[in-house]
């Protein structure tokens, strides 16, 4: 999928309408952005100028909007001091609250909510950000704020798509062979993988194992987990469905399961959302397949997305601990994301389970 493609994607998450706010009817609504899992997501509230989507931006989203983790990254506090709207530049003077805190990532996701709800999505207008009446700089990682910023700059790639890992040759271990195909026999590698190296995808179905089986998360083949592989049987799905592809992403093991007809034909050690970001629990559907995604507010690649609600997703990650730790996403190593991606079809059903 070329990335103009993605981008359609990216610009269709966009477009996701949640919740709004209760109140008197009212025909003029304004656009706001706010985040769930790694991308934004848009909302619609009263009003009619860029004033007015800002007090929207800062008052935040609705307990309905957070209940399903839309989120804000505004920091509570922010206030307004001036806008002003001249051709295509929206100059917005906000307080000094706006840029308080050190993280990068949230630094980057406030930028880009506040850009895009200043100019609705528009990527021809431009937004020149003051704070206490003074143009900012090197305060957002990357992004240069001196002068005017679009939302097409958020939106475009700054750094090009990671290149696959170059592997090892590793040693060849005749023992390592039969651990694989035993592996192979319960769902935990593919067929024919069983080559006698401890490559990153045998790495990879160590710790899945290790999760479903609720041993110690070494990422080793230690003395518990050999003896337990000996006796252990596939993993069974935790919802039963007769017919079809699904998945099941298990927040308690951190595991995934991709099922054929109530098969498990792969468990897959994952990373979901960290507590602060956590991945909502629920029925979903995933609704699109693209193989370069980008996150416009954290300015990151996530190849291999399959997407199931709002910016949240399957995607090939280079860091995935053994614990949650995403934004929401449910974070692969490289050596399984493309497998998910190529098990996965548009429409196929996931559940999110909180205790399996």
């Amino acid at each position: 999928m070329t990335f103009r493609r993605a981008a359609v994607f990216a610009a269709l998450i966009a477009l996701i309408a949640v919740a709004p706010t209760s109140g008197a009817p009212t025909s003029a609504r304004v656009s706001v952005y706010f985040l769930q899992g790694e991308q934004l997501v848009r909302v619609t509230r009263p009003g009619s100028s860029p004033a007015d989507a800002v007090r929207e931006l800062i008052a935040g989203p609705t307990s309905q909007e957070a209940a399903r983790q839309v989120r804000t990254y505004v920091p509570h506090g922010t206030s307004i001091r001036s806008v002003a709207v001249v051709g295509n530049i929206v100059t917005l003077d906000l307080s000094s609250r706006f840029t308080s805190g050190r993280d990068p990532a949230s630094l980057l996701a406030r930028l880009a909510q506040l850009v895009g709800t200043a100019t609705a999505g528009d990527r021809s207008l431009q937004v020149q950000l003051l704070i206490q009446g003074k143009p900012v700089s090197g305060v957002f990682p990357g992004v240069p704020t001196e002068s005017p910023v679009t939302f097409r700059y958020l939106e475009t790639p700054d750094a090009p798509l990671p290149p696959p890992a170059r592997e090892k040759r590793l040693p060849v271990d005749p023992k390592l062979r039969v651990v694989q195909r035993r592996f192979i026999s319960l769902g935990y590698l593919p067929a024919g993988s069983a080559d006698a190296r401890l490559g990153p995808q045998t790495q990879e179905a160590i710790l899945a194992f290790q999760k479903w089986e609720r041993l110690d998360r070494t990422g080793v083949l230690d003395t518990r987990t050999r003896a337990r592989l000996r006796t252990a049987a596939r993993p069974i799905p935790r919802i039963s469905m007769t017919t079809g592809k699904r998945a099941e992403v298990l927040l308690d093991r951190q595991v995934a399961l991709l099922i054929d007809d109530n098969r498990v034909v792969s468990a897959i050690a994952v990373s979901t959302g960290k507590p602060s970001t956590p991945t909502p629990p629920g029925h979903y559907h995933v609704y699109a397949k693209i193989e370069r995604w980008w996150s416009t507010p954290f300015r990151e690649w996530l190849p291999w997305a399959v997407p199931f609600v709002g910016g949240i997703a399957f995607h090939e990650f280079q860091i995935v601990p053994t614990f949650a730790a995403s934004h929401g996403c449910v974070r692969q190593v490289p050596a399984v994301a493309h497998m998910t991606y190529d098990f996965a079809d548009v429409g196929m059903p996931v559940d999110v389970i909180a205790r399996s």
